[in-house]
C-alpha cells in the first residue's frame, strides 16, 4: 500500500536543480520541470552516486560520478532503451505542499515504484504518464 509523506513545499524546489529530501528512511530528490513534480531515488544506478547533486537540462539529471543522464520523469537512462533506470516514486501536490509515494510495506533497501508526477497545485496524476 502507498502511503503519501509530506517532504518540501514546492516553491522551495529549485527550476535549475533536484531538491535532497528524506521520507521514511528514503533519500529522495525531487524536481521541478515546467511546474511538474518528479521525484527519484537519490542513488544512481550505475555507482550510488547522489542525483540531487547532478546538473538538470530539461527532463534530465546528470550524476556527476561518470555523467549518466535520467529522465526525471521516467528514471530511464538517456538511449538505453531497457537499461539503467533509476527509481521513481508518486508524488502528489496539494495545497503547495509536495508528498511523496512510498510503499508500506518495502524497505528502504528493497527496490521502488513507478511515479506519476503531479501538476503544482493539483492532487491528480497527469494524464499520459504511467502509474
Amino acid at each position: 500500500m502507498i502511503r503519501f509523506v509530506r517532504v518540501v513545499n514546492a516553491a522551495d524546489i529549485p527550476s535549475d536543480r533536484g531538491r535532497l529530501v528524506f521520507a521514511e528512511g528514503w533519500t529522495v530528490v525531487v524536481f521541478k520541470v515546467d511546474g511538474v513534480v518528479h521525484a527519484l531515488d537519490d542513488s544512481c544506478p550505475h555507482a550510488g552516486s547522489s542525483l540531487a547533486a547532478g546538473k538538470l537540462e530539461g527532463t534530465f539529471v546528470q550524476c556527476r560520478a561518470h555523467g549518466l543522464r535520467f529522465d526525471v520523469r521516467t528514471g530511464r537512462m538517456r538511449g538505453a532503451g531497457d537499461g539503467l533506470c533509476a527509481k521513481t516514486y508518486p508524488v502528489q501536490v496539494v495545497d503547495g505542499e509536495v508528498a511523496v509515494g512510498i510503499d508500506s510495506g518495502e524497505s528502504a533497501e528493497s527496490g521502488g515504484t513507478v511515479a506519476a508526477p503531479t501538476q503544482v497545485g493539483t492532487s491528480a496524476p497527469q494524464p499520459g504518464h504511467r502509474s
